[in-house]
């Protein structure tokens, strides 16, 4: 049973407001619902803000000591202990240390697993909803606790750069066992998509095939006794773990948090004179380079949350809005990035920047095998002659990484 189209805005920030600007829509069997203006939107105009049902850090971001909120994935360091840290530069001071907006006189542990939070809101918040369930007391520490097992189980498995998390699956468990009204949030998580397939198309996820039944059974039989619940057992049976399992890797956006970006834009905003401004940019030039050389391209503190309205957004090659997270915490702005008519569709984008200047062979073979979709957007179908060939782009990837398209490791999970 789907969601009720009222519930579709119950996370919106002014849901009268927004509902007033957009529509949902069922579409077709195949594409199922989408995301409508009822109204002109323009080019860079917010469309809407929500937060999450539910988020969750990532488990590897979180062991290399990415600190964020433990409910909101508010980053909790300064921009200065972020920038010491990624750097490897213990003594680096940042000009302008006042635009560094964290105010870490709020934070708060829990008292009994000491994880922390960005403010006493942030930590009643998560136990009003989920932490009751998850907490681990004293045992926070204890490898042989059954969700740290799940955990590590998880690690093990799923190497970074991380796109999802069991623990995103941990939470909604969390959140049904707490809830009074556990119908209403078994409603809510109903209107994701959670199909293994698409049996129209013969498009199967690439993480449920033979190769990783194994990992798959050993993380099923870890969730069930970790958190089994009699309300919820059709997600504890093979078939039901592993709808559960493609609910968050088809509908989990990824959300990205970071005191230093926050402070890199406080800075572009500074009004300066042109030596001044020539020496600060020249300051984070060198600090980016710097992080770069010790840490890559793992900047920001990474997780990855349930989007009711947002997750109503289909697909495009050349998406007319974007998602985004300049509050530093969970809450997700879509935004236009072109001009937008009274009953258009509102499209995002699934496939990153880089993926989307990829052939459209590339860009297909990364939506069936995650998305369980042909795309047929605009950009598509004027390449449909294009020959089935992987993109030069793609290609050199796979040469500098040692592997081919075809040459996929088959005994990890390093993508969902």
């Amino acid at each position: 049973m789907a969601a009720p189209l009222d519930d579709m805005f119950s996370f919106c920030v002014d849901p009268g407001k927004v509902a007033s600007s957009v529509e949902v829509r069922f579409i077709d069997n195949i594409k199922g619902k989408g995301l409508f203006a009822k109204r002109s939107i323009k080019k860079g105009e917010s469309i809407f803000t929500e937060r999450p049902l539910i988020c969750a850090q990532f488990l590897w971001n979180a062991l290399y000591k990415y600190k964020a909120c433990e409910f909101c994935l508010r980053a909790l360091e300064t921009a200065e202990e972020n920038a010491r840290r990624l750097s490897g530069i213990p003594g680096l001071s940042l000009p302008h240390p006042e635009l560094c907006r964290v105010r870490q006189e709020l934070h708060q542990a829990c008292p009994q697993c000491q994880v922390m939070y960005c403010s006493s809101e942030c930590r009643q918040a998560a136990a009003d909803q989920y932490h009751r369930v998850l907490c681990l007391g004293p045992s926070q520490g204890d490898p042989d606790h059954p969700i740290n097992k799940l955990k590590d189980a998880w690690r093990s498995m799923h190497y970074p750069p991380e796109t999802s998390s069991i623990m995103l699956m941990a939470r909604m468990v969390a959140v049904v066992k707490q809830a009074k009204d556990k119908a209403h949030w078994q409603k809510l998580f109903s209107h994701f998509c959670s199909r293994t397939a698409n049996e129209e198309d013969e498009i199967a996820h690439k993480l449920l095939g033979e190769q990783f039944r194994g990992q798959l059974a050993l993380l099923q039989s870890l969730f069930k006794a970790a958190l089994y619940d009699d309300h919820l057992s059709w997600w504890f049976v093979p078939e039901g773990f592993r709808s559960l399992f493609a609910l968050v890797g088809t509908n989990g956006q990824g959300i990205g948090t970071s005191s230093l970006s926050q402070w890199v834009h406080a800075c572009d905003a500074l009004e300066l004179s042109a030596q001044q401004r020539e020496q600060l940019d020249s300051f984070i030039d060198q600090l980016y380079k710097d992080i770069e050389k010790e840490t890559g391209d793992f900047l920001n503190c990474e997780g990855s949350g349930l989007f009711l309205l947002q997750s109503s957004c289909n697909h495009s090659c050349i998406p007319n809005a974007e998602a985004s997270f300049p509050d530093n915490n969970f809450l997700l702005h879509l935004s236009a990035l072109s001009d937008i008519n009274p009953g258009e569709e509102i499209c995002i984008s699934y496939l990153d920047c880089c993926q989307r200047d990829r052939s459209r062979h590339s860009r297909h073979k990364i939506l069936r095998e995650n998305y369980l979709f042909v795309c047929s957007c605009p950009k598509c179908t004027s390449q449909i002659d294009e020959l089935d060939v992987t993109s030069e782009e793609e290609e050199e990837e796979g040469e500098a990484e040692g592997e081919t398209e075809g040459d996929e490791m088959e005994d990890e999970m390093t993508d969902v």
